[in-house]
């Protein structure tokens, strides 16, 4: 076991603990011991709801994230690349960044209806300028040594992409990513309590009519640890394959 993990473990037994010290010595249903939490995720999960909406919320969260970091880093491209498209997008990238998520919601539920469409496209909306921002200063951060050199010996595009591009953009690349993810499971979260009939945002809006303070504790927890999963078992793998590439990739663009 490593030291990250039994630290990991170590502050999640302490927090457990207080928890259940808290919920023992107030005795208020509003605050429910984990052992409660447990009981009405497995009752949730025994019904298939849990499982239901789950899938709902990480449906959303896959489509948006895919569609975000996709346009956002297309954007993020074009304006580190180009004056002329950054002085003519930047004030439309300022605009999104300070809107509020909650109010672009309403307006493309208002405009659209509620459809699955505008939930997703809200999400989308809500994340493409933060990806955009961070892709744009990666671009404007590329060695112009090695893009002179990559014009001098005329590298086709595949190269230009995988050994120059990509190796250093990969920090910034990661950083929208773990972001993105970080943000719009939130933001679906919101969608569905305000617009949709199913999904964990929905099922939250239904425990808090009745103050059914275990089952938003474990939809909540449940939707947080498959987050978790995703972080431990998808992204921090990738990120160590892809910053072995990053090595090797900067390695041989330095020595063309």
């Amino acid at each position: 076991m490593s030291r990250r993990l039994r630290d990991y473990l170590l502050v999640l037994t302490l927090l457990l603990g207080v928890w259940q010290l808290l919920a023992q010595q107030l005795g208020d249903p509003l605050l429910p011991t984990p052992q409660a939490v447990l009981q009405a995720l497995v009752r949730e999960w025994s019904s298939g709801a849990l499982a239901h909406h789950l899938l709902a919320t990480l449906r959303r969260v896959l489509i948006a994230f895919v569609i975000a970091l996709l346009l956002g880093t297309l954007l993020g491209w074009a304006m580190g690349r180009s004056a002329g498209a950054n002085r003519v997008l930047d004030p439309l990238l300022v605009l999104l960044l300070n809107l509020p998520a909650l109010v672009l919601i309403i307006l493309l539920y208002v405009w659209m209806g509620l459809v699955e469409a505008a939930a997703v496209l809200a999400v989308v909306l809500n994340k493409i300028p933060n990806v955009a921002v961070i892709l744009r200063e990666g671009v404007r951060s590329l060695d112009p040594e090695l893009e002179q050199m990559a014009r001098i010996y005329r590298f086709p595009l595949r190269r230009r992409v995988f050994d120059l591009w990509l190796p250093q953009l990969f920090p910034f690349l990661m950083a929208a990513t773990r972001g993105g993810l970080a943000l719009i499971w939130k933001i679906v979260l919101v969608v569905e309590l305000l617009g949709r009939s199913d999904g964990v945002g929905f099922q939250l809006h239904l425990a808090f009519q009745v103050f059914d303070v275990a089952a938003i504790l474990a939809y909540s927890l449940s939707f947080i640890v498959i987050v978790q999963a995703i972080e431990w078992c998808l992204l921090q793998p990738l990120e160590r394959r892809a910053r072995r590439w990053q090595r090797l990739g900067q390695g041989s663009g330095a020595h063309v």
